[in-house]
C-alpha cells in the first residue's frame, strides 16, 4: 500500500555506491571519480534500494548518535552524494545496471620493447590487435629510442581502428627534448599519456586536454616487466565501467592481451607463461583458448585480503606477483594497504613479503625504491 503522508527520506544517488570492508566503508561516486570512507554504521541505515526513512531514525537512534549521523549527513550533502526525497519520488531513481560487457575479444594490449625487440608494428597493430577488435594500447620500452622511432608508430596507430594509446618510454635528452615530445603528442590526438621514466624529476611536462595529450616524467627507473603491479590510491579508478567490471572480472587482466620483448603472447608481460609468439601465432586463437582467459574471472570478492577491503572494486590488481606464488588467490604482493588497520605502509618492509620479494628476484628493486 503507497503512503498517503509523503514521508521525508534521503536518497544516494544512483551512481554513489556503497562497498563494505572488514573495519569501515566507502562510498563510491562512479560518475565524478570520487570517494569518502564512511562507518558500517551509516551504510547499515540506508535500505536495499539505498533509501533512508528520516523520520523512522529520528525514533531509532538516541541523541548523541543522531548528532553523529548528522554530521555525516551534512558531509553526503556537501559532496552531493544523497538528496532529499520521499518514498514515491525515490522510485524514479533505479539503480544502475552492474552488469559488464564490452564487444571485443580483448579490450587492451600492453607490448614491451627494448633494443631487441623485433615486432612488427603494422602487423600487429593494423591486422592483430584489429582481429580481436582491440582498440587500446600501451606501448612500454626498457632502452632508449629516438622520437622517429616513436613517430613511425604513431603513424601506423594513426592509420589503424586503436582509438588511443599511452607510451611509456625513456626519458633521455639525447633522443628527444620535453618540448619537442609534448609537440609531438599535441600532432597526434590518439595519445592519451606518455609517462618517461627515469628523468630527472616528477613534473607534469604537459597538461592533459579532454583525457588526452598529458605527458609526465617520473624519476622511477623502468627497465623490465617486474616494474609493474604496485597498488597505490593514485592508481584507482572509479568510473562504472572499471567497478561494474571488477565485480565479475578481473580488472587488470579481464581480456588483456600482452606482446613481451621477445614477442611472446602472455595475459600480462610480468607473467611467466607464454601461449606462443607473435611471429607464429594468431592472438585471435590466444584469446580464444579458454586456459588464456581463466585468469580474467579471478574477482577481488575471490582473493585473499582483497575480499575484505573497502577499495577492491575501485583498485588495480595484479596476478604476476603475489604474497604467496602457490596461490593464485592470494594478495597483490605490491599491495601496502592494511583493510582490518586502515592503514598504507610501505610494502617491501613487511616481513611477511620478504620471502615471496626473493621468489620473484626483486632484492634490487626493493632496495632502488627505498
Amino acid at each position: 500500500m503507497e503512503e498517503t503522508t509523503p514521508t521525508q527520506h534521503i536518497k544516494l544517488h544512483s551512481n554513489c555506491i556503497p562497498v563494505k570492508g572488514a573495519m569501515r566503508s566507502v562510498i563510491c561516486d562512479l560518475q565524478r571519480n570520487l570517494y569518502i570512507p564512511v562507518p558500517h554504521s551509516l551504510i547499515d541505515l540506508f535500505d536495499e534500494d539505498s533509501l533512508l526513512n528520516l523520520e523512522l531514525l529520528e525514533t531509532t537512534l538516541d541523541t548523541a548518535s543522531l548528532q553523529i549521523f548528522s554530521e555525516y549527513l551534512h558531509l553526503l550533502e556537501r559532496q552531493e552524494f544523497v538528496f532529499h526525497c520521499n518514498k514515491l519520488e525515490a522510485k524514479n531513481f533505479p539503480t544502475i545496471n552492474t552488469e559488464w560487457d564490452f564487444p571485443s575479444q580483448a579490450t587492451n594490449c600492453v607490448i614491451d620493447i627494448n633494443q631487441g625487440s623485433e615486432h612488427d608494428y603494422t602487423d600487429l597493430i593494423q591486422n592483430e590487435l584489429d582481429s580481436v577488435n582491440c582498440h587500446y594500447v600501451q606501448l612500454r620500452s626498457f632502452d632508449a629510442f629516438s622520437l622517429s622511432f616513436w613517430d613511425d608508430i604513431i603513424k601506423i596507430i594513426n592509420g589503424s581502428p586503436i582509438r588511443s594509446v599511452d607510451f611509456i618510454i625513456m626519458d633521455v635528452s639525447a633522443c628527444f627534448s620535453h618540448k619537442e615530445i609534448s609537440e609531438w603528442v599535441y600532432s597526434n590526438r590518439k595519445i592519451r599519456c606518455v609517462t618517461l621514466h627515469s628523468s630527472s624529476e616528477n613534473k607534469i611536462v604537459r597538461q592533459q586536454n579532454l583525457g588526452f595529450s598529458l605527458v609526465l616524467s617520473v624519476k622511477e627507473k623502468i627497465n623490465s616487466p617486474i616494474s609493474c603491479g604496485n597498488i597505490h590510491p593514485s592508481y584507482f579508478s572509479i568510473n562504472v565501467e572499471s567497478f561494474t567490471e571488477s565485480l565479475a572480472h578481473n580488472t587488470c587482466l579481464n581480456r588483456k592481451i600482452a606482446i613481451d620483448t621477445e614477442g611472446n603472447i602472455k595475459n600480462c608481460p610480468s607473467m611467466a607463461k607464454s601461449y606462443g609468439n607473435i611471429r607464429d601465432t594468431k592472438l585471435i586463437d590466444v584469446v580464444n583458448n579458454a586456459d588464456f582467459q581463466k585468469v580474467w574471472h579471478i574477482k577481488k570478492d575471490e582473493i585473499t585480503k582483497c575480499k575484505d577491503c573497502e577499495f577492491r572494486h575501485i583498485c588495480t590488481d595484479c596476478r604476476a606477483y603475489i604474497e604467496n606464488p602457490e596461490d593464485q588467490y592470494s594478495a597483490p604482493l605490491k599491495c601496502g594497504y592494511n583493510p582490518y588497520t586502515c592503514q598504507w605502509e610501505e610494502w617491501s618492509t613487511n616481513p611477511l613479503k620478504q620471502q615471496a620479494i626473493e621468489y620473484y628476484g626483486m632484492q634490487a628493486l626493493v632496495k632502488d625504491e627505498k
